[in-house]
C-alpha cells in the first residue's frame, strides 16, 4: 500500500502573507482560471468546512473563505486581456470534448493540512483529480500550444482552501485549532469543471463563471 504523500498531511511550521502580489497582478487585474466551484452534493463539504472555520476564525491573521468562494484550485489559463474571445470559445470547445470523456468522480475531505499560506483540504483519492488537471491542460494545449500551458504539469497539489494567511507567525496556534476539531468527512462529487473570470481586488479570490464545462458525454 502506497502512503500518502506528506503535502495531503504534513504541516506546516511557519505561516507567511499569502497576499503579496505576484508577477503581473495588482488591483483591477483579471486572469482566466479552470476551478472547480460547482459542486454536485456540497452540503457535506460545507459542514466540514464551517466546523473548521468556526476553530480557525479564532486564529488572528487568518481570512476565512465565504462559503460562495471555497473552490478546488485547478489550472490557470492566462490574463485577460491576452486571450481573445476567439480563443476563449475555442479552449471552451476543446474541454468539452476532453471532459467529456472522463466519469464524474467522489472524493472526501476530512482533515485540512496547513501550508505555509493557506490552510487547506486536501481530496482523497487526489490522483483522480490530478487526471482532470491533465486533461485540461490538454485543452489548454489543442488552442494555444503545449509549449504555451501556464505551470508545471507536475507538483500539483489538489485542495480547497478554508483560509488564508494574512499574518506572518508560527503555526502552532492554528494547529491547535484544528486539533479542538472533530468533525464527520464531506463526501463530494465533482462533475464539471469551470472556466472562471478571477481577480483578488478585495483580498479574496472572486470571479464570474464563464461556463461550467460537464463531466462525462451523458451530462
Amino acid at each position: 500500500m502506497t502512503s500518502a504523500p506528506d503535502w495531503t498531511h504534513k504541516h506546516a511550521d511557519q505561516l507567511t502573507d499569502h497576499w503579496w502580489w505576484r508577477p503581473g497582478w495588482g488591483v483591477g487585474t483579471r486572469f482566466y482560471a479552470w476551478h472547480i466551484n460547482v459542486f454536485e452534493d456540497a452540503a457535506p463539504l460545507h459542514r466540514l468546512a464551517a466546523r473548521y472555520q468556526a476553530e480557525l476564525s479564532t486564529v488572528p491573521g487568518l481570512d476565512m473563505i465565504p462559503q460562495r468562494w471555497l473552490h478546488l484550485t485547478m489550472q490557470g489559463v492566462g490574463f485577460v486581456e491576452d486571450v481573445s474571445t476567439e480563443q476563449v470559445d475555442a479552449l471552451l470547445e476543446a474541454a468539452r470534448s476532453r471532459l467529456g470523456e472522463l466519469e464524474p468522480l467522489k472524493v472526501r475531505f476530512q482533515r485540512p493540512v496547513i501550508r505555509p499560506e493557506a490552510i487547506a483540504l486536501p481530496p482523497d483519492p487526489f490522483a483522480p483529480v490530478q487526471e482532470i488537471r491533465y486533461t485540461v491542460r490538454a485543452a489548454i494545449a489543442d488552442v494555444f500550444g503545449p509549449d504555451a500551458v501556464p505551470d508545471s504539469a507536475d507538483g500539483y497539489q489538489p485542495h480547497i482552501s478554508l483560509a488564508y494567511v494574512s499574518t506572518p507567525q508560527p503555526a502552532v496556534t492554528t494547529l491547535d485549532a484544528i486539533n479542538r476539531v472533530t468533525a464527520d468527512p464531506g463526501d463530494l462529487t465533482i462533475n464539471a469543471v469551470s472556466l472562471i473570470e478571477m481577480h483578488r481586488d478585495n483580498r479574496m479570490y472572486e470571479w464570474q463563471t464563464v461556463e461550467a464545462v460537464p463531466l462525462g458525454h451523458s451530462a
